[in-house]
């Protein structure tokens, strides 16, 4: 026993197999996109693109929430930082990644009271701690992140904690799928559906892909293996006409998903029109705090008007998040947009395909 839960996960002969059937299979050139950052890392870390025959193409999706909130999202979360008695939480993924004119870690070394989280149960305690001042949890994520804080809204409640709230950026993920297929820059033969979204929400939210523009998914793990054995069943599924949604992540997802997070979700937030960085505005994918809860809404408690939003000059995130551009085919990559000095939030986040392809490959040109 080595104690490697995952070892055969990782066994260098099956990808080889699973390689070789992907080339025997894939004939003709498809495009599949991923639309989950660690399927994005674990693709980059683990060389598959290089074990690709020349007809499968790996595009990276909007799959990082970091990345595809919009500069009028971070702007509205620097502006709060700076009133007066607020202490702004957050992950640390967010602080780097720039807005129109400044950012949070930028505000925090300009003297604001911005901290990092672990998590919102982390930041309800902070409040709980801070009496005087008003904590607000920045809340950015996807289907994944959402119960969790819908679970700490309704604990804040519970516990009568007058001083927290939610400024509510979370996304989800179907609507984006639908964008992506009637984009004309972007022909997508499949998808490489996201593991830790499906866990909650499970595979039927997928099934109009299939059922209205005949584009098959797989939902698949994250370990070399997982990604492989999905890239294989989409490439089966196209060589023989079909197109359904299918599970390879079976350990985790299941076709209902968890009932209990999907409640919760649905308990706390109300469906909305979100703006999503690179592909604008997509109708009811963007999650609002319901008005039941409403005390616990940052934008009810702590109004705010941020400047006009402006795009970051030159930088190509967005056309990286549609895949209609490589990461390196964008003009800063690897020059003035690296890891140590970000300019987009693609290289900002350690989920995002810029860092993906800059620490992984040889500028991402495998």
């Amino acid at each position: 026993m080595t104690g490697d839960l995952f070892a055969d996960f990782r066994d260098p002969a099956h990808a080889r197999r699973l390689s070789a059937a992907i080339t025997d299979v894939a004939r003709e050139p498809i495009t599949l996109m991923e639309v989950c950052g660690t399927h994005t890392m674990a693709i980059a870390k683990n060389g598959i693109r290089g074990l690709m025959p020349d007809t499968v193409k790996l595009l990276s999706g909007p799959g990082c929430p970091v990345c595809v909130t919009a500069n009028a999202d971070i702007d509205t979360a620097i502006e709060i930082s700076r009133q007066p008695g607020v202490i702004l939480t957050t992950f640390g993924d967010m602080m780097k990644v720039p807005g129109s004119y400044s950012s949070l870690a930028r505000e925090k070394a300009d003297g604001r009271d911005v901290r990092v989280v672990y998590s919102p149960l982390d930041s309800l305690a902070l409040a709980e701690k801070e009496p005087d001042r008003h904590v607000v949890f920045l809340g950015v994520g996807f289907e994944t992140t959402a119960p969790t804080i819908a679970i700490t809204i309704r604990e804040a409640r519970r516990r009568s904690v007058t001083n927290w709230s939610v400024l509510s950026l979370h996304k989800t993920v179907p609507g984006a799928l639908e964008a992506l297929v009637n984009d004309p820059q972007v022909a997508i033969s499949g998808f490489i559906l996201p593991g830790h979204v499906s866990t909650v929400i499970g595979s039927g939210p997928y099934e109009f892909l299939a059922e209205q523009y005949h584009v098959p998914g797989v939902i698949t793990g994250f370990e070399p293996l997982d990604v492989l054995q999905g890239i294989w069943m989409l490439a089966s599924q196209l060589a023989e006409g079909r197109a359904e949604i299918e599970i390879a992540y079976t350990r985790a997802v299941m076709p209902q998903g968890n009932r209990v997070a999907i409640a919760a979700i649905e308990q706390v937030f109300t469906p909305i029109d979100a703006e999503w960085r690179g592909i604008g505005v997509i109708p009811g994918t963007g999650l609002a705090i319901r008005e039941e809860f409403a005390y616990f809404d940052t934008r009810v408690r702590v109004p705010v008007t941020p400047p006009e939003p402006r795009e970051i000059r030159g930088c190509q995130c967005g056309d990286v998040l549609r895949g209609a551009v490589l990461p390196y085919e964008c003009r800063l990559f690897g020059r003035a947009c690296t890891p140590e000095h970000p300019i987009g939030p693609c290289m900002v986040s350690s989920e995002g395909s810029c860092a993906a392809y800059y620490r992984y490959t040889d500028h991402g040109k495998v």
